[in-house]
């Protein structure tokens, strides 16, 4: 199992993007896909019509999200903890997360760095 840090830069103040990742009509126009998301502690959720699927664990308005990521039912829980940074030019998302099998490492972290991550900041800077 292994760990994926990543820092990103997002043009838009912390509030914004938690509300990007937080409320399920923005979530839907920066993926362009079917979501199911509440912003609630134990509440599972799907994006990507079920790509990615997990359970929200935590929740700091404007400052931190904890998530759950499911990889298959014999894995290690997967956890996703995004922290929200003002910065100079809007917000350092810090990215973390743990057990990501090894056999997925690479694609997954290329899937978030294109469409999960990459999408954020691209609807940011359009």
């Amino acid at each position: 199992m292994k760990t994926f840090k990543k820092y990103y830069h997002i043009p838009a103040s912390p509030e914004e993007v938690y509300w990007a990742l937080t409320k399920p009509q923005s979530i839907q126009l920066w993926t362009g896909a079917e979501v199911e998301f509440t912003e609630e502690p134990g509440t599972e959720f799907s994006f990507w019509d079920g790509d990615i699927v997990g359970k929200n664990l935590e929740f700091d308005y404007g400052k931190k999200i904890v998530q759950e990521w499911y990889f298959g039912d014999d894995n290690e829980p997967s956890i996703v903890t995004i922290k929200l940074h003002q910065d100079k030019k809007g917000t350092s998302l810090e990215f973390v997360q743990t057990n990501i099998p090894e056999a997925d490492y690479n694609d997954f972290t290329e899937g978030l760095d294109e469409y999960y991550l990459g999408g954020l900041i691209d609807f940011f800077d359009e």
